[in-house]
């Protein structure tokens, strides 16, 4: 309730929590550790989440106002990165830019289908991929990009922060992987 009537993604002590469903913020809370580097794209309350639960986070966000205000919040072991949404350019691309790799890419921001392509170049073999909003029809190419070269997908359909209505968050995963599913 705090989150709807706060309008933010948060918990009811209003800490932070990332913008995913109830059941994928319980799955990852059991599983993320803290020696993991997290690539996200999309920025917010996630990002603030993630950052008090892993060793570091790079964020790219597209929004140059929501940009500017996070800004302000960002602790030590977050880098955060702006950069202009331009479709399949230097936005999905921003990953490559990090020479070493990623346990989990979180996928929340534009352009989603050429970020899926970039982050598989950017994740540890052990590694998987948040997808949020997994539910739209529109990012069918990337959900079937992934499955061709090998990944399994586990659905986390439900409410979240602030939501009145159901959505999923899933997860890619490949055999051995960094979340032992």
């Amino acid at each position: 309730m705090k989150s709807f009537t706060e309008g933010l993604p948060v918990a009811r002590d209003g800490s932070c929590l990332p913008w995913f469903t109830y059941s994928m913020i319980s799955f990852l809370s059991g599983k993320i550790r803290s020696d993991m580097r997290v690539f996200e794209y999309g920025s917010g309350h996630s990002t603030l989440w993630w950052s008090d639960r892993v060793s570091s986070i790079i964020s790219c966000e597209h929004d140059l106002d929501w940009y500017n205000y996070l800004k302000q919040k960002i602790p030590p072991n977050v880098t955060y990165i702006y950069c202009p949404l331009d479709r399949g350019g230097k936005y999905s691309q921003t990953i490559l830019k990090h020479s070493k790799k990623f346990d989990i890419v979180v996928i929340d921001g534009r352009d989603r289908i050429n970020c899926a392509k970039n982050a598989l170049k950017a994740l540890k073999d052990d590694g998987a991929i948040v997808w949020d909003n997994s539910d739209r029809q529109q990012y069918l190419e990337g959900y079937a990009y992934l499955i061709e070269r090998g990944f399994r997908r586990i659905d986390f359909q439900g409410l979240g922060p602030i939501g009145t209505r159901e959505w999923c968050t899933s997860i890619f995963y490949r055999d051995n992987n960094c979340f032992k599913i």
